[in-house]
């Protein structure tokens, strides 16, 4: 219940009750109104401002995790970087050095995507930057990746044809040191035993016993394995691949046949005669790319240092050779 009030009128010297009007009354609640309004505007601006909803904190929470989240990326990111760079070093200065390919320049493999914008829909957002700069080192080190993986593929098919080259040079000496009786003339300017004349002598002679086995050279395929050719007698030639050939001359009978592929060490014949021949030997030569050089570049496969370095000499003597 309202309180009543009452007003001293002097002139009557009486107390007269007070009527409140209608309309101040509606005024006065809507001043209230209005106040209380604007006080809880205001306690809601501070509370947003201060205080946060259940809401509001997880997604805050949500948002710290995934920051921590792109740091850790970033350092992991960073790690892998490190070790990509160490493995294009090795594949530049070691793997491709050795195998003869083509070092691949940083441009190429650090290249960046040209063409549309690949990251708009990550534009516009409050961590737009930190996620736009974490797309794009992941797909920079997925480029680097493929580009060292293509690399890496080259580099095994190199190895390959390298171990093939390897076990097709002829590498091995064709008569075994066991059953040589002495390495009678060397490659170079010889004295003819028939003419007595100097001219080139273009292989190695190794003089044996006839009948001791003569070991293919190198991996290869005999393309010949007769006597048709002037002077060599009965003779293989087996073709290597790569440009190799290498030629077994004065044979006494064969143990290959044309066609056949032979292995570094398979016995292809016996020391024998034939042909252009003062005594039983062998006569050895090397073909690259045509080209007659010299065999004892290539026994690198069989003999100690102190075993070639003894072929030397004997081969450096301007002797007479055996055919």
């Amino acid at each position: 219940m309202s309180k009543v009030k009452y007003h001293y009128d002097p002139d009557t010297l009486s107390y007269r009750r007070i009527e409140r009007k209608k309309s101040r009354t509606v005024k006065y609640m809507m001043l209230f109104l209005l106040a209380s309004a604007i006080f809880a505007f205001i306690f809601i601006f501070i509370s947003s401002q201060f205080i946060e909803s259940p809401r509001e904190k997880g997604l805050k929470h949500e948002l710290q995790n995934a920051e921590l989240q792109l740091e850790l990326l970033n350092r992991k990111m960073d790690e892998t970087e490190t070790v990509l760079a160490s493995i294009a070093e090795r594949d530049n200065n070691i793997y491709r050095l050795y195998f003869e390919a083509n070092p691949i320049p940083d441009e190429q493999r650090k290249a960046g995507f040209g063409g549309i914008n690949r990251y708009k829909d990550l534009e516009g957002f409050d961590n737009s930057k930190l996620i736009i700069e974490s797309h794009k080192r992941i797909d920079q080190l997925q480029k680097q990746i493929v580009v060292q993986s293509k690399s890496l593929d080259e580099i095994t098919k190199l190895a390959e044809q390298k171990e093939k080259l390897l076990e097709a040079i002829p590498a091995i000496q064709p008569v075994t040191n066991e059953d040589l009786t002495r390495m009678a003339s060397g490659y170079g300017i010889r004295t003819d035993p028939f003419t007595k004349a100097r001219k080139m002598h273009w292989g190695m002679d190794f003089t044996a016993p006839r009948g001791t086995p003569i070991y293919a050279s190198g991996d290869g395929v005999v393309v010949r394995a007769d006597n048709a050719s002037s002077g060599y007698g009965n003779h293989v030639r087996i073709d290597h691949g790569y440009g190799y050939v290498s030629l077994y001359g004065h044979m006494y009978k064969y143990n290959v046949k044309k066609n056949q592929k032979v292995k570094r060490g398979d016995i292809i014949g016996f020391v024998g005669s034939t042909g252009r021949s003062e005594a039983p030997h062998l006569h050895y030569e090397i073909f690259k790319d045509g080209e007659r050089i010299n065999p004892l570049n290539f026994y690198y496969g069989s003999l100690s240092a102190e075993e070639f370095n003894k072929l030397l000499e004997h081969a450096s003597l301007e002797n007479q050779s055996l055919d």
